[in-house]
């Protein structure tokens, strides 16, 4: 045991994020050096409910309660002291999504979260009036769907939160918001880091044509940059997080941020030029741009840092939940003939099979689509795995082309940067789950893309990471030290991280895949028209 770090928890010189990702929570404790002291995890799933993508966030608090009691126990086991004291606390999670509160702080329609495609409507028609892209994941969207909807629940809309934002207002009191997470609410003008004013202006004026009293600022949070703060933990917030009491009120919260923004911070990819991968139930991947986009691409959102520079956001709403449902499925079969079988050990095994595959995935095919996929215009999904007779059915090709459409949407919504816009990036930086079997998921993820992948060695702990580096730099900066300073000093200074370079012969296999995936489009619209959803998930 380091006695460093022993001291650093008793003196409450550390930094706790907790991320709210799409199947895990996450808590990492970290100390004044980013270094990981202590983390947890609880598994949680969406659930499709009244034909909404949704999370019960009475959930959301009882996972947050867990993942601190696992790890106020592992601290106590570890270093053999309590954990009272905390420097600092980050909130994150899932970007956007619509969640909507009456005066009373009660929701008044369950969670919609950015995996529903129920705004197509909405989204167009604010795209075509803002002259800027809005998905239908964003809050916005969600926001002015439920209006065209004439949904009665609009007119007691007291305020409109991400799901980082409602845990940060109940630690805080405060109706608050990362400017990076804001980004996937409404427009945001880099000038000012604040929502667009103009565009705020265009929205104001629907209100009004449809007797709305409230105005677009009155049920927004507030915008904050990363440094700046974003109030203390009450009492009330300590006894949320911690009902055993021993967590001491007080701590301050940086600003609540989204997965997008964990993401860049804990890949050190907050400059121009510089570009992340984020993997889970979705994958995104953020590039900083140096210049502004010519035109709107219906495959590219612009966001921001947690410091409010312009991002290019290329998101496909699929990619892990399948391979996480065949993986269940062999250690099923594990089980079923006496095998001990551990998931990480399976995710092992699986994944390395995939280095013996044919570079093209043996002409197998398979669309993970859970959910509807926004890039190549589905509504509504069909996990499908399809193959022909002609094709080589075995382990290891079946296994790569489950990890090979795994990227498949996000290199058609890469396309449109790098190859309409130009848009140059020296190496991607990667991080997720997917990624913790040592350089399988890197190098197909180059094969995919066609640039080097990096993955640091905190790519297992991902966003809750992060966002705990967050809460630190927002209590242990120097004054005026930008984020990208700190992190490229005090975070990341002797980490270069493990690259993969794309190999000749894997890009060409992806880009035969990638042929066969698009051709067989119509086989996933036709399992969409014809399988239809008779059961609750």
């Amino acid at each position: 045991m380091n006695e460093s770090m022993k001291q650093a928890i008793i003196c409450g010189e550390t930094s706790l994020g907790i991320e709210f990702g799409s199947t895990r929570i996450k808590a990492v404790l970290i100390d004044q050096h980013s270094q990981t002291l202590a983390s947890s995890s609880y598994d949680w799933e969406n659930q499709l409910t009244g034909g909404y993508w949704t999370y019960d966030l009475q959930e959301v608090l009882l996972g947050m309660q867990d993942v601190y009691r696992l790890l106020r126990q592992e601290v106590e086991e570890k270093y053999g002291v309590p954990l009272q004291k905390l420097g600092a606390i980050g909130c994150s999670g899932m970007m956007q999504g619509y969640i909507a509160l009456d005066h009373a702080g009660e929701l008044l329609v369950p969670f919609r979260t950015w995996r529903n495609t129920t705004t197509e409507a909405a989204a167009a028609d604010l795209t075509e009036r803002f002259g800027f892209k809005i998905p239908q994941r964003w809050s916005i969207a969600h926001l002015y769907q439920a209006m065209l909807n004439e949904e009665a629940h609009v007119a007691q809309i007291d305020y409109i939160t991400t799901l980082s934002g409602y845990v940060h207002w109940l630690l805080t009191g405060r109706k608050v918001l990362g400017v990076g997470d804001a980004s996937g609410m409404f427009p945001i003008d880099p000038a000012t880091l604040t929502y667009n004013e103009e565009m705020v202006r265009q929205f104001d004026e629907l209100l009004t044509s449809r007797d709305c009293t409230r105005r677009l600022r009155e049920i927004l949070p507030q915008v904050l940059a990363a440094g700046e703060s974003a109030g203390v933990l009450t009492e009330a917030g300590a006894r949320l997080l911690d009902p055993s009491g021993s967590l001491e009120p007080g701590v301050r919260l940086c600003p609540p941020e989204g997965d997008a923004g964990t993401g860049m911070v804990s890949t050190n990819s907050v400059k121009p030029r510089t570009g992340n991968i984020s993997v889970g139930t979705s994958i995104f991947a953020m590039l900083v741009l140096e210049d502004h986009l010519s035109k709107v691409y219906p495959e590219i959102d612009i966001v921001t840092t947690p410091e409010g520079s312009p991002v290019a956001m290329v998101l496909a709403n699929n990619c892990s939940s399948d391979i996480n449902a065949w993986v269940g499925l062999f250690r099923e079969f594990a089980e079923a003939i006496g095998a001990e079988a551990e998931m990480n050990q399976l995710f092992g095994v699986l994944f390395n099979k995939v280095l013996e595959a044919d570079a093209d995935g043996g002409g197998l095919l398979s669309y993970g689509y859970y959910s509807g996929e926004n890039i190549t215009g589905f509504a509504q999904g069909r996990p499908l795995f399809v193959r022909s007779l002609e094709s080589r059915f075995t382990l290891a090709n079946f296994m790569r082309v489950h990890l090979y459409t795994a990227f498949a949407a996000l290199r058609l919504g890469m396309d449109r940067l790098t190859k309409e816009e130009g848009v140059r990036f020296d190496r991607i930086l990667a991080h997720g789950g997917l990624f913790k079997t040592p350089l399988v998921g890197q190098a197909m993820c180059a094969a995919a893309l066609d640039v080097p992948v990096a993955v640091m060695p905190t790519a297992g702990e991902g966003g809750a990471w992060g966002m705990a580096v967050l809460a630190a730099y927002h209590v242990n900066r120097e004054q005026e030290e930008s984020l990208a300073d700190y992190l490229a000093a005090r975070v990341f200074k002797d980490e270069e991280g493990q690259e993969v370079q794309p190999a000749a012969e894997d890009v060409k296999g992806f880009a035969l895949f990638l042929e066969r995936y698009t051709a067989g489009l119509a086989i996933e619209q036709a399992a969409v028209d014809h399988l239809v959803l008779n059961r609750k998930r």
